[in-house]
């Protein structure tokens, strides 16, 4: 289980001491934990899908499936295998697919009325900030 708990705080951006706030519990038992010296107790096992519920159980215990229950946010660049792997069944069958809307099709309008350009810099405001990581997620900011 340590090797699927150093997976989840890679992929969450996290380091064991913030895990260890998060749920309550001792940084020196993660520690533990993570140099194989002890095994996580039930406890441990508990506080975590109690605090990040959108982690599988079977995963976290068992290794079994998906670390995540369901997408915890979109996929910005990665590559949707399940729908895809889908789609290129049906490509191979002969079935015909709708076409896709392109990104541009569906925001066209908001593109108009977004691109123009504040006429004086000095007196414009940052609005948002995105931080994209590795692992594909992503987090916004919005000063105020």
């Amino acid at each position: 289980m340590k090797e699927r708990l150093l997976e989840f705080l890679k992929n969450e951006n996290k380091s064991s001491a913030q895990l260890a706030d998060e749920i309550g519990v001792q940084a020196s038992g993660i520690s533990h934990i993570l140099s194989g010296r002890n095994n996580p107790s039930l406890d441990f096992v508990l506080k975590m899908l109690e605090k990040y519920q959108f982690l599988s159980t079977d995963w976290l215990l068992f290794g079994k499936g998906s670390m995540y229950k369901e997408p915890k946010m979109p996929n910005l660049f990665g590559y949707d295998l399940v729908n895809n792997r889908e789609s290129d069944e049906r490509q191979t069958k002969g079935e015909q697919m709708k076409p896709e809307l392109e990104f541009q099709d569906v925001i066209k309008d908001k593109l108009v009325k977004d691109s123009a350009a504040p006429a004086d810099k000095s007196t414009s405001e940052v609005v948002k900030i995105v931080w994209f990581f590795e692992n594909n997620s992503f987090e916004e900011f919005f000063p105020r």
